[in-house]
């Protein structure tokens, strides 16, 4: 009997001594609960707080851009002569250089213009052979001087004539020497094939044709070029510092200068386009390429805080300000970002004091 009260006595005073514990813990909660439940926050707690500043921010002007290459330096190739393509010698991409074969094709047109001048050939010599001989026969008197005039007129007309069929065959780049009707094209000038419109088997119809057979541009420089709304244009002018991004390379960056404004408003975008002329040696810049063109338009005060103390919640954007000891929840309104600081447009007041680092952990916490 005694040791069964003995027992009863111990589990009673371990019950008692657990419910002790209990309320005690329910008083004092951990340091993540008061982090959570907005109590005032440790002074050697992983969240840091900074005084909201105020600084002078350069305006920049953003223009959606894109990569295209100089017109001027663009050079389409038509056939000089109606004919079917025989071949294609290079495809998009290829370099190629001044003078080297593009294409090739046949030509009734180049047999043509080849028996064109071997009658005039032949037809000039023998106007000269006559002239020559009148000539002979007047310093002899044997013939009238009117006689000898016209010899040598009709000779200057079949050399004329004989000149004209050669510039024929040299627009087709053909020799007179040769018999074939097959017509060479060589590119005038080196740069990238840019495009090709036909292909083997195909008749092409000379100068008739809207598309030329092949598009060769040099890229050595290119334009980016860039729409300025109607109401910023005042912001933007020639010879103004200008920065280009490109997506295809992401932080990367180029410095240039405004080359140019158009001219005209378009009337449909009620815009201008502005251009900026870059190098393009390692041929980084395709035409095409979408990109933005940054212009410095001045400066304006702004309210700034560290990019750390942004959180993205949803649509919005929010800071945590410190009030009373306590972090509050505040939506802001943003602007640009400038060396790892951003601007506040609305939410904040200078001198507040915001959680730049860890503020991601007061997420959840109460709201404004």
């Amino acid at each position: 009997m005694k040791l069964n009260l003995g027992v009863y006595l111990f589990d009673a005073f371990a019950i008692a001594l657990g419910v002790s514990l209990l309320l005690t813990g329910c008083n004092h909660p951990s340091q993540y609960q008061a982090k959570a439940g907005g109590e005032d926050l440790p002074a050697d707690g992983p969240v840091r707080y900074v005084k909201v500043i105020q600084q002078t921010l350069p305006e920049a002007l953003d223009l959606a851009a894109k990569v295209q290459a100089d017109p001027t330096k663009i050079v389409r190739i038509f056939p000089p002569a109606s004919g079917r393509v025989l071949s294609i010698d290079v495809k998009p991409g290829d370099h190629v250089r001044r003078g080297q074969a593009v294409a090739s094709l046949s030509s009734a047109d180049v047999a043509n213009a080849q028996s064109d001048y071997a009658k005039a050939n032949i037809e000039a010599e023998r106007a000269t052979r006559t002239m020559e001989r009148q000539k002979v026969l007047v310093d002899r008197g044997a013939v009238a001087e009117k006689d000898y005039l016209d010899a040598r007129a009709q000779a200057d007309e079949a050399r004329a004539e004989l000149a004209r069929a050669k510039q024929r065959l040299d627009m087709l780049n053909v020799s007179p020497s040769t018999t074939t009707d097959r017509v060479t094209l060589v590119s005038p000038d080196s740069g990238v094939v840019l495009d090709v419109s036909a292909a083997p088997g195909e008749f092409s119809k000379s100068l008739e044709s809207a598309n030329p057979l092949i598009t060769i541009a040099d890229l050595n420089t290119v334009w980016i070029v860039g729409d300025v709304f109607e109401k910023d244009v005042a912001k933007v002018g020639r010879g103004k510092p200008a920065t280009v991004t490109l997506q295809a390379y992401p932080g990367q960056q180029w410095s240039g200068r405004i080359d140019s404004l158009s001219g005209a408003l378009d009337a449909t975008t009620r815009s201008l386009k502005v251009r900026v002329v870059l190098p393009n040696r390692d041929r980084r810049f395709k035409p095409e390429m979408f990109g933005t063109i940054q212009v410095e338009a001045g400066a304006h005060p702004a309210l700034v805080v560290p990019a750390t103390a942004i959180v993205r919640e949803g649509n919005a954007t929010i800071v945590f300000v410190k009030s009373a000891g306590k972090p509050e929840q505040r939506t802001v309104t943003v602007g640009q970002t400038v060396d790892g600081n951003v601007e506040i447009l609305t939410g904040l007041h200078a001198r507040d004091e915001v959680a730049a680092d860890g503020a991601e952990l007061l997420k959840g916490g109460p709201p404004e």
